[in-house]
């Protein structure tokens, strides 16, 4: 995908989301989104909705905000909630916490039900490495609400509907697209990592919302 972007002179920064809290780690988007030059679409996978989000809002460099497969908050929303508002996820029954220092939990998903769970339509060669090199979320962050303006309110949004998503149920996502008044591709019997299953798909949406 990344190559996809860059083969269309489309400057490519893979931020690094700590996953610590929405708050957090929106400061942390931000504060790279303020380093760049020029316009910025941001694009958030999973909980990354929830943080770019957060993170454009009043970054005058943002022209359009791209989610996949993701969370789309209102003040108030959290991940967990969200994620919940329809049936169909099965994630928490995946996780496994590992307690830390402070009392909170980091949670992961069990290696050996990852490929199921995350990405049931990437080879499992793949998925291995991927549950390998996962990085953890805090439940904290998971449990989250968002607060104050949500950059959506005042940004083209688009929204890519991961039809066989296990963790964010798809009617879920198309009821925080339509909210946002996001433009929505959906791919039907796409995972949760559609970003990976379908990188073209993924790919072209961002480049229409770069308008490119």
């Amino acid at each position: 995908m990344v190559e996809r972007l860059q083969a269309r002179g489309v400057q490519v920064v893979a931020a690094a989301n700590p996953l610590r809290s929405v708050a957090y780690d929106a400061a942390q988007v931000r504060a790279l989104v303020d380093a760049v030059e020029g316009d910025v679409v941001l694009v958030g996978h999973s909980y990354g909705g929830m943080v770019i989000s957060k993170a454009a809002a009043g970054a005058g460099n943002v022209v359009a905000l791209v989610y996949v497969a993701a969370f789309v908050p209102e003040a108030g929303d959290s991940a967990a909630s969200l994620s919940g508002k329809f049936p169909g996820s099965t994630l928490a029954e995946t996780l496994r916490p590992v307690p830390l220092g402070d009392g909170g939990q980091d949670l992961y998903v069990a290696q050996e039900l990852y490929g199921e769970q995350f990405a049931a339509d990437v080879p499992e060669e793949v998925t291995r490495v991927m549950a390998a090199t996962q990085r953890p979320i805090t439940g904290a962050a998971l449990y989250e609400a968002a607060e104050g303006t949500q950059a959506w309110a005042e940004l083209p949004s688009f929204f890519l509907v991961a039809g066989a998503d296990r963790n964010i149920p798809a009617d879920a996502q198309r009821f925080m697209a339509e909210r946002a008044g996001s433009e929505v591709v959906g791919i039907e019997g796409a995972s949760h990592a559609v970003f990976a299953s379908r990188p073209d798909e993924t790919a072209d949406l961002i480049l229409r919302a770069a308008g490119v």
